[in-house]
Parts: C-alpha cells; structure tokens; sequence
C-alpha cells in the first residue's frame, strides 16, 4: 500500500461550496480550466473536476457544460482528467452518468455507499447570498441521502469500468465503506491496483480525528494490502494536517477548492494551486517525491490519455 512517491489529486469546484462562499471559487468554465493548468503546473498529477453553471454557479451535469473545459485542461497539461460520478447533491444516478459515458475519462470517482450527506451547517454562514438557490440547496441536506446501492455501483462499474477502461478513486466516507469495496474486490468487480480515497470530516461520515485516520488505514490494510494506493483528504480546517499525515504514512493525498476554501485559519485560499503548492512544499521538505502524471499513471495502471474521448483523444 505504500508508495515510492507521493500522487497530489486536485479536486477544483466540487459541488459543496457555492459561489457566496469564496471569490476564488472557479465557476465558469474559463475558470476551471485555467484553475485545473495550473494546479497541474503546482504538481498535481490528477485532476478531479465538476461542472457549473456558468451563470449561477450551482452544480451540473449538463455534458456540454464539461465539453467547455475538459477539452482545455486535456490539451494544456498531462494530468490525469478525473471526473466525477458523484454530480451535485439533488442529480439522478443517470445525469451524474451523463458526463463520464461521453468523455470516458481515465478515471471517475465513485462513492462506495449510500449515506447521509449533510452540507446544511454551511447555510447558517453569514454572507451576502449571491443566489437563491444557494441556501436552499445547502438546508436541502438536512433531509438528503446520497445514493450509491450496491446496484448503483455495480452498474457504474460494469459501465464504465468494464466497456470503457475507466479506473475509479474509490470515496470511501467511513469504515462500512471500505467494506463495501472489499465486496467488489472479492468479486473481482475492482482489481488491483485501485485509488482508495479515505475521506474524513464530512458530516454523515467519519470525522475528522487521527484515532480514526489510524483506524481506516489499519482496516484498509487488513482488507487490500498492496492491492490498492492509499490516499487522504479531509474537510475544511484539517486538509492540510491530515494531507501531511497521510504522505507520512506512506499515502497519498488530496487537496482543492472542493475540500476546502481555506489555505490556513481564516484566510481563504487564492487558487488551487496553492493548496497544491503547499502541500507540495510539505511532502518534499519530508524528503519525499511527488508522482508525476506518467508516474501516476503507471502506479495505477491507466488507459492512457489516448484512450479518452475528449478532444485530442480517441
């Protein structure tokens, strides 16, 4: 599970945050483009990414949105295009397909189980609301369950894994999910190599303390050994600490505007890059190498970039 070099994901918009919260959030697609270049020019080796309307910043699954910029970040940088198959809170299992059954990415996130998701503290925030929707989009969470059955993933799997050669970050948000991965592995649904993403301080999951952080990976060690790449990211305040952590036990990591909007207390992060670049400066002054893109690639066993169907791929 442990590796010679550290992989740096970037997770650029995500579908928590919205567009009252930060300036520096990327909203339109010119925005995330640019945002995706040059946290991969930081050293991110995988790029992570949503969509939103450009107009009113909520989250979509809308195609043509991801058409905007995916072709961009493609021709811009080697980094491995990562897109997910979360979507926003309130999209259907189909719309949150819709993007990564046209652009066959090389790899999609894929959340291991159904679970509460709640975003709805973020509403009691004091801001000037840009948008209507953004309030009533976080409260929503309150009475929210994520889905993903064990149907919901096997058919991802099948569609995107099995016809299309798309690898996953297996979203792991507490130690039930682990276990649930572990069903697929013992199917031979998932095989090895595989990016288990253990993800702390999300409310509905596993919070955001190093008892926990020990005991996922004890787990995930018992279960998968040097099946799997180990990796890390936490919500909010604990993204940079527990990111340290985590390439100090030999792990990988996680960090972006998805996680959090913050580069220390109080202080809002100006970009992607960095958090990007602060995390990097961290792993190397460990002693530590950060993956490049064809390292990832090879530590994952990916399809290559010319397997994809954005513009300049297949």
């Amino acid at each position: 599970m442990t590796s010679p070099k550290v992989i740096i994901s970037c997770a650029i918009t995500g579908a928590i945050h919205t567009p009252s919260m930060s300036p520096y959030l990327p909203i339109t697609p010119d925005q995330i483009a640019a945002s995706a270049v040059e946290a991969a020019e930081a050293g991110a080796a995988i790029l992570h990414l949503h969509a939103r309307d450009p107009e009113t910043g909520r989250p979509t699954p809308d195609p043509a949105i991801f058409a905007k910029f995916l072709p961009r970040i493609h021709e811009a940088t080697d980094a491995v295009i990562n897109l997910t198959t979360g979507g926003g809170l309130t999209m259907t299992v189909d719309q949150r397909l819709e993007a990564p059954l046209r652009f066959r990415p090389e790899m999609c996130s894929l959340n291991m189980g159904s679970m509460n998701f709640g975003i709805f503290p973020l509403a009691e925030r004091r801001h000037p609301w840009l948008h209507d929707w953004e309030q009533l989009y976080l409260r929503g969470t309150k009475d929210f369950i994520f889905r993903n059955t064990f149907s919901d993933i096997e058919r991802i799997i099948e569609l995107l894994g099995k016809e299309h050669g798309t690898r996953f970050e297996h979203e792991c948000y507490d130690v039930g999910h682990l276990y649930n991965l572990a069903h697929f592995v013992d199917r031979k649904l998932v095989e090895p190599p595989f990016l288990l993403q253990t993800i702390f301080g999300v409310l509905g999951g596993i919070g955001a303390e190093w008892e926990n952080l020990a005991f996922m990976k004890a787990t995930a060690d018992r279960l998968f050994g040097d099946a799997c790449q180990w990796s890390v990211l936490a919500a909010g305040r604990s993204q940079i600490p527990f990111a340290t952590e985590a390439a100090m036990r030999g792990g990988h990591v996680r960090v972006g505007l998805e996680d959090s909007l913050y580069i220390e207390r109080g202080q809002l992060a100006l970009s992607n890059a960095q958090q990007v670049t602060r995390i990097r400066t961290i792993i190397e002054n460990l002693g530590l190498q950060v993956a490049t893109p064809r390292e990832a690639r090879d530590l994952l066993k990916l399809k290559g970039r010319d397997r994809v169907a954005i513009q300049g791929g297949a």
